[in-house]
């Protein structure tokens, strides 16, 4: 059927309406008439893919790549249109879901020199073929393979090291059947490190060559190591303050443009503060932020991120600084009225506990950084009775793909 695209809608996907019924449709932009494919039908709403663009918008470009749909399905939206319709989205979002009405436009950090290139951490699927073992994402909406030499997202050194890594299992030679997923992580000196995930364990007995580029290789069956080689962690500098993760630990994913918003959060913070940094990873805000607070609590529920929060604060010989392993719903405590909150966590938003737990200490001021803009209203709705919204801006840490991240600054009114 042929479908007329209105706007671009938070998810990705173009909105059009046809006949009484909501279609969301992948590969298509606001203006354009498209030919499309009907994937799937959810809460009275249709999920489709436009297989032919029969009248193109003046933003669209030539996507980099044949699978743009799996990883960065913005690959076809020019830069500037990008960053304009995360903006319209997130200020729609905000009002409707936040009543944040009558609001100024929310600005939104970019970087238009590194629109690929810029992920330090890909996971990778398998797939095979009569050509042989393939690297592979899962299809948009579906549970079909598919075949890729590379993906334009990836930082140079990951790039560098799959067809090392790829080269190694076709000579080990295991079915693909039993290769779950790859994931490859580099930090800013061009060092990365490996975790090859099994189905089942399938007695592989060795490991690519490791070299200065790549330092460490490790397999995984049924969550278990079954072979560990090299190096399990790297470092990566966040405005010069060097940070230590493993493969399974938290962190952000384009460091330079996350660099650009721990510079804005330095700007809502006193010396005096009394910093609590709850979802704190291996200490990426908390511990970068140092030479701007009097102390720092860090708070992580994952044990090997706490592990390597508690080695970064050794590393820089902070005495002020305590890293606790717990679930934050769980360590409300920490929030006191004499305290300067900083949040980072999933999607989910903040706990209904944690919620309740500011309205009751009302603590000075709250850095709220989000990943999920949805929440992130709801929760900034729900403290306007006792907060002021002083700053909101947008980052856009995934270029080329629909996510948007988000910095809210609250304080007391």
């Amino acid at each position: 059927m042929e479908l007329s695209i209105e706007k671009l809608v938070f998810g990705g996907q173009g909105l059009a309406k046809k006949d009484g019924k909501t279609y969301l449709v992948w590969n298509a932009l606001p203006g354009e008439t498209v030919r499309v494919k009907v994937v799937k039908k959810a809460h009275s709403v249709y999920e489709a893919i436009a297989e032919e663009v029969l009248t193109p918008s003046p933003d669209r470009v030539e996507a980099i790549e044949t699978h743009s749909l799996s990883c960065s399905p913005w690959q076809i939206l020019k830069f500037e249109a990008e960053n304009a319709w995360k903006q319209k989205i997130a200020q729609e979002t905000y009002e409707r879901l936040g009543d944040l009405k009558n609001s100024a436009p929310i600005p939104i950090v970019s970087n238009a020199a590194q629109q690929t290139g810029y992920r330090n951490k890909i996971e990778y699927s398998f797939s095979s073929s009569p050509k042989g073992l393939s690297l592979a994402f899962f299809e948009r909406d579906s549970h079909t393979k598919q075949a890729i030499p590379f993906c334009c997202l990836a930082d140079d050194a990951i790039q560098k090291r799959t067809d090392h890594i790829l080269d190694w299992l076709k000579k080990e030679g295991p079915h693909e059947r039993c290769l779950k997923s790859l994931v490859i992580r580099s930090d800013s000196q061009g060092r990365s490190i490996a975790g090859l995930f099994l189905e089942e364990a399938v007695g592989i007995k060795t490991h690519p060559a490791l070299n200065e580029s790549l330092t460490g290789f490790h397999i995984y069956a049924a969550k278990k190591p079954i072979l560990e080689a090299g190096e399990k962690s790297l470092t990566t500098s966040l405005n010069g303050t060097a940070l230590t993760f493993g493969l399974f630990s938290f962190f952000q994913i384009n460091t330079p443009l996350f660099e650009k918003a721990l510079l804005d959060m330095a700007g809502h913070l006193e010396p005096s503060s009394k910093l609590v940094d709850f979802y704190s990873g291996v200490g990426a805000i908390g511990i970068s932020l140092k030479k701007h607070v009097e102390s720092a609590i860090l708070v992580e529920s994952h044990a090997e991120a706490a592990a390597y929060a508690k080695a970064n604060i050794k590393r820089h010989h902070l005495k002020n600084y305590e890293a606790i392993l717990s679930e934050t719903e769980t360590i409300t405590r920490l929030i006191t009225s004499d305290s300067t909150v900083i949040f980072d966590p999933p999607r989910a938003g903040l706990h209904s506990r944690v919620l309740r737990k500011i309205l009751a200490e009302k603590p000075i001021r709250i850095l709220y950084l989000s990943c999920d803009i949805a929440t992130h209203a709801r929760d900034i709705k729900a403290l306007s009775g006792a907060y002021k919204l002083k700053d909101l801006k947008l980052y856009n840490f995934f270029p080329r793909t629909p996510h948007i991240e988000s910095l809210a600054v609250l304080e007391q009114i």
